[in-house]
């Protein structure tokens, strides 16, 4: 029998990217594609396992059965395939937010379950699989989501807000990389 992965990173890759204007997942950061960093990153805080859940990148991928139907729908996907691997917990991240660092998930991580958030910041989020509300539907708020699963809501690090909001813009992008400590 196999033993239990306790960790798997999920990362939300479904979105059309229409306010970057390109595949946010492909963009270079600092000489690695933002995907490329977050799975890093999700390897770098203990998964077991690194999907992305939306499109194909070439590594471990879960397919969200109604694209564009909003992150809920995508991170629902992940989730089936997370607990088809044997997972009991989730990190989600978005690739959006490719300078992440470890450290700003910690608290995330230390969470007890069923897993906890930021404050105004649905994703990134630590979930018990377990705790996944069984009504959930595709478009859900995350907000809704996050609370009908009893997540609790830690306080955000200043230091790390850029970091969490990540990037949906051009400009966005800009200020993150001339940010202190984010490239």
């Amino acid at each position: 029998m196999m033993g239990v992965m306790t960790l798997i990173a999920l990362i939300l890759t479904g979105g059309r990217s229409a306010r970057m204007g390109r595949d946010k997942a492909l963009i270079d950061w600092a000489g690695r594609s933002a995907i490329e960093r977050v799975v890093e990153l999700g390897r770098a805080a203990g998964a077991g396992s690194v999907l992305s859940v939306g499109r194909d990148y070439g590594f471990g991928f879960a397919p969200d059965p109604t694209p564009e139907a909003g992150p809920v729908g995508g991170l629902l996907a992940g989730l089936a395939e997370a607990r088809a691997r044997g997972a009991a917990r989730a990190l989600v991240l978005a690739v959006d937010a490719p300078t992440l660092k470890v450290e700003d998930l910690a608290p995330l991580l230390a969470a007890p379950a069923p897993g906890a958030t930021f404050e105004g910041l649905p994703v990134p989020m630590v979930l018990a699989l377990d705790a996944a509300p069984p009504e959930a539907a595709d478009g859900w708020p995350l907000r809704r989501f996050v609370e009908r699963a009893g997540l609790a809501l830690l306080p955000t690090p200043p230091a790390a807000l850029m970091r969490l909001r990540g990037a949906n813009t051009p400009q966005e992008m800009a200020d993150l990389l001339a940010a202190p400590g984010s490239a």
